[in-house]
């Protein structure tokens, strides 16, 4: 029963009088069974003898996925996107091919650089994977193309507008800080190599690590390392953005050198300088050769017409010859072995290695209250891996001397310590470099 308002109680209408619209109540006796029209197809159940109702249309639900009909063509996919280092030039476009979509993702770069080329890399279609590894290999063996490679527009470097000069930030990460929680000076150096291969790179030179002309391809010439010198004022932090600015020069006639500048992207302030003279050495008889004018006319024409130096100043530290040193040393480490990591693309030992080696046998008290401010190298002899390497250590005793043993010297000393330094083959002694340490106080 149920109650209507203002009106006497009235018995509740049966599933039937639904089905029924002008029935007033439930008939007496047996419910008939409904038109034939209304029959559900359904099996009877307990709870309905004749069926369920007829299911009415339901509505598509805002949130669920319509299912597409067999007829319609699926959207193919735009594919993963990349932005190039340079966001007011660039943004994302999705990879097309001859004015459509591809049906396989891929990756597509737009820079206003290369404009120009800006089909990315089409990987999902062999043609496109083949063509690309076609073009790469051309471009290794011929010193460059006239496309650019993903990782040079990938790349947070550019030649300067007079294209005389290059210039690329690098992040710190994690696993290029010590102990002081700042970059090493091995970091430092590995950096400034990098900046210098892309360097070449990008003005032409060939890509098989010795960054050589085509002159020089011809005629088994190699560039190899002669003198490095490193000036660190403050070490960039872990998740510091470091600017690097670097251009290559004349120096004499069998050679060239190559200068850098530092600086904390942040702020613009100069954290470091550093210099290197490079020489020219034949590859099989491994012995220096004058730079001729082919090759001179080929790698000059990108240098500046004027020097420029990283150090302008006389008597720089850069300038400082190392003497001659002999037994016996202070401090000292031996049995150096070279690791197989520490082999570089061209078979020998990296030059960075040998800093590290330097670095060994400096004495832990000084490790633990300063660090390294100035280290200057002189590479003598090439090593090998199957070389055993000895690492030797003298005290330079310089300024200090000079001021009579005075207060203030006392204090300078205290602050600043200058080391000498000699790499030498266990066997036979021969020299493989000399080196120059300066270390300043650490500042807790």
């Amino acid at each position: 029963m149920r109650r209507v308002h203002g009106a006497p109680l009235l018995p509740s209408p049966s599933r039937s009088s639904f089905l029924s619209p002008c029935a007033p109540g439930p008939p007496p006796g047996p419910v008939p069974p409904p038109p034939s029209s209304y029959r559900p197809v359904q099996r009877p159940s307990r709870h309905h003898p004749h069926g369920p109702p007829p299911r009415r249309p339901c509505k598509p639900h805002p949130h669920r996925r319509r299912r597409r009909p067999a007829h319609e063509a699926r959207a193919p996919h735009p594919g993963p996107m990349l932005r190039c280092h340079t966001p007011p030039q660039c943004g994302r476009v999705p990879l097309r091919h001859h004015g459509r979509r591809e049906s396989a993702p891929g990756v597509a770069v737009r820079c206003a650089r290369w404009a120009p080329q800006v089909a990315g890399v089409e990987a999902a279609s062999p043609g496109h994977a083949a063509a690309a590894k076609a073009e790469a290999e051309a471009a290794r063996a011929g010193g460059g193309g006239a496309r650019p490679s993903l990782a040079e527009r990938l790349r947070l470097g550019s030649l300067l507008e007079d294209g005389l000069s290059y210039k690329e930030s690098f992040i710190v990460r994690c696993y290029e800080v010590g102990i002081n929680k700042t970059a090493t000076v091995e970091t430092i150096a590995n950096l400034l190599q990098e900046v210098g291969c892309n360097h070449a790179q990008s003005v032409g030179f060939s890509t098989d690590g010795f960054a050589t002309t085509t002159t020089m391809r011809k005629l088994g010439l190699i560039w190899v390392t002669n003198r490095m010198h490193i000036e660190i004022y403050k070490y960039p932090a872990w998740g510091d953005v470091v600017e690097i600015e670097t251009w290559c020069q004349e120096d004499g006639r069998i050679g060239t050198r190559r200068d850098w500048i530092l600086k904390d992207l942040a702020n613009g302030e100069v954290i470091g300088r550093a210099t290197s003279k490079w020489v020219m050495m034949n590859q099989n008889t491994r012995r220096l050769q004058r730079v001729s004018d082919d090759v001179r006319d080929e790698v000059f024409i990108h240098c500046p017409k004027t020097p420029r130096l990283a150090f302008p100043e006389e008597n720089n530290g850069s300038l400082k010859k190392i003497p001659i040193l002999s037994d016996p040393a202070q401090y000292s480490r031996l049995g150096l072995v070279p690791r197989r990591a520490d082999l570089d693309m061209n078979q020998h030992v990296n030059n960075v290695t040998y800093i590290g080696w330097v670095l060994e046998s400096i004495p832990q008290d000084i490790i633990d209250t300063h660090e390294l401010q100035t280290i200057t190298l002189d590479y003598r002899r090439e090593c090998q891996h199957d070389d055993i390497v000895d690492s030797l250590t003298y005290i330079e005793e310089g300024e200090g001397k000079s001021m009579n043993g005075s207060a203030s010297a006392a204090q300078h000393k205290e602050e600043r310590q200058q080391f000498l330094h000699c790499l030498r083959f266990a066997g036979n002694g021969d020299e493989i470099n000399r080196g120059r340490t300066v270390w300043r106080k650490l500042a807790r």
